[in-house]
């Protein structure tokens, strides 16, 4: 959604890094590169001007001019200032002291308000509470089944004693009013402890939507009037906010449709405007694609500075906590990496969601856009297929797979051998990691970690630094005596090694002397 904007913030701030010190004309270059940034991404001109005018007064003081680094003091000093447009703190909804908690949606016709209910109702069902949609929109042609629909999905019971209308040229009948009333008694009696009320809307503000949802506020007495509003409206969305905010008096916002393309920015504007918070986000068409809006957050991915603590609250939800104990106990134990482990993590992956998504939480993911827009989210579907196609034998002891078992594999997977040969070359490096990982080595090419390409942990400079040769003594005759000494030590070994075996150890073979990883020995002969 915010693509462009991020892009041009971003360029905008490469032109101050390595600068010791900022001018007056610096910060007014980089300003009006923000003002055509936040103009160019529909953002509302008032909302503009308060911000570029923060921003410039902050740059020219004292935070700057002092800072070590003024490149960086800038780009905090506008992340601030996002913040703050967007609500500047996370805002959760109200409980009722007294249940039911009563939540009334608004908007306009086609802002996503009934899909939103059902993923409001099934996030809320995730944290524990009990809530029941109430179907109050009679005049949209199958809202009512469609709220039906998605109340089945989500696993959410809906109060919908009117059917509604089935097509547009049939003329409502039922009562909105007393629908949402009786649903609000029905959620009582039932004990559900947070009812959501799902309302009619229009294309376009009017009267007589005002006066419904005036209605239905005035009924139920709501203790959260979330206004729902379509990202992709463009300037549209600060008039429409404005409109319902007088007329219904909303509690706070939702933004739809975040996965679009659209610039979005007007969107970011009704924080600033209206006075009232931004509190949840839909990003896509599923269910699930719903979170809880933190404006800070959004704006480190505005910045392209990543979204790393909902990265890792989605990794919480979705992570199998036993299967990570089991992986855990394999590191424990030295065990082996297997394909079978392989599958499991991907499956892992998946469970999170879009690989896209994820991507683009990560610092920095703006600089490698092109190639996630060109990744294949099927890649994954192509790996576990391949995984399966092996024997269990095969997954176990991935060496034993030659060229008429690669062909066999390609064939039962439908891919070419190629890409079993890069599968298995990828799975190769992964399980050197493992084991690297296991032994206690560390992540190779980490630096301040052990490993190739790191610069070795206390482990390995402790090795480095026996192994190497003590300086001899400047006094010839003492040099003389430590050159015997060590000469006397050399032949004490090679007369205390025992012969005929390769590496001067026992001929007898014996598994238990060995550190092997536990469960190998039912590869070897004995």
């Amino acid at each position: 959604m915010f693509n462009s904007l991020s892009d041009r913030l971003t360029a905008t701030f490469k032109n101050l890094r390595g600068k010791g010190r900022l001018t007056e004309a610096d910060i007014d270059a980089t300003v009006r590169e923000i003002r055509r940034a936040l103009l160019d991404a529909d953002v509302a001109v008032p909302v503009v001007r308060a911000f570029t005018a923060a921003v410039k007064e902050r740059a020219l003081g004292l935070e700057v001019s002092q800072a070590l680094n003024p490149g960086q003091q800038v780009v905090k000093i506008v992340n601030e200032e996002l913040v703050g447009i967007l609500g500047g703190e996370t805002r959760r909804i109200r409980l009722a002291k007294t249940p039911p908690t009563v939540i009334m949606l608004a908007g306009l016709q086609g802002a996503g308000k009934t899909t939103l209910a059902g993923k409001l109702s099934k996030w809320l069902k995730g944290q524990g509470h009990s809530p029941l949609l109430v179907a109050c929109d009679l005049q949209r042609p199958n809202a009512v089944r469609q709220l039906q629909v998605n109340g089945e999905r989500a696993g959410v019971p809906v109060y919908a004693p009117h059917p509604g209308v089935s097509s547009e040229f049939e003329a409502a009948t039922g009562d909105p009013v007393a629908v949402a009333r009786q649903g609000v008694a029905e959620a009582r009696a039932r004990l559900h402890d947070v009812v959501i009320v799902d309302t009619a809307g229009r294309l376009g503000v009017d009267a007589e939507l005002m006066q419904q949802a005036a209605d239905i506020r005035a009924a139920i007495s709501p203790d959260e009037v979330l206004f729902v509003i379509d990202a992709m409206i463009g300037q549209d969305a600060v008039n429409t906010a404005l409109a319902f905010n007088e007329g219904v008096d909303f509690t706070g916002v939702v933004l739809t449709k975040l996965d679009g393309d659209a610039r979005g920015g007007a969107a970011l504007s009704v924080a600033s405007v209206t006075g009232k918070p931004v509190m949840f986000a839909s990003t896509g068409e599923g269910l699930g694609d719903f979170e809880l809006f933190h404006p800070d957050r959004m704006a480190s991915r505005i910045l392209d500075m990543g979204d790393i603590l909902t990265l890792i609250e989605q990794a919480e939800q979705s992570w199998d906590k036993d299967e990570a104990a089991r992986m855990a106990k394999k590191f424990a134990d030295q065990e082996d990496f297997t394909l079978d482990d392989f599958l499991a993590q991907m499956q892992q992956i998946r469970n999170m969601g879009s690989m896209k998504k994820m991507l683009m939480m990560m610092p920095g993911a703006a600089n490698m856009r092109e190639q996630l827009e060109n990744f294949d989210e099927r890649e994954i579907d192509r790996v576990e297929a391949i995984v399966r196609s092996m024997t269990p034998h095969e997954r176990l002891a991935p060496k034993i797979i030659n060229g008429s078992r690669r062909a066999r594999i390609a064939r039962g997977s439908g891919v070419h051998v190629s890409e079993v040969n890069g599968l298995l070359e990828r799975f190769g490096q992964a399980q050197k990691m493992m084991r690297k990982m296991a032994s206690g080595g560390g992540i190779p090419g980490m630096p301040g970690m052990a490993g190739p390409g790191g610069f070795g942990g206390p482990r390995k400079k402790a090795a480095a630094a026996k192994g190497k040769k003590k300086p001899r003594s400047g006094n010839p005759a003492k040099a003389a005596q430590e050159l015997q000494e060590a000469e006397a030590r050399r032949a004490a070994a090679r007369t205390a090694a025992p012969t005929g075996a390769a590496f001067g150890g026992q001929q007898d073979f014996d598994p238990s002397a060995m550190n092997l990883p536990k469960g190998f020995e039912k590869f070897l002969g004995k």
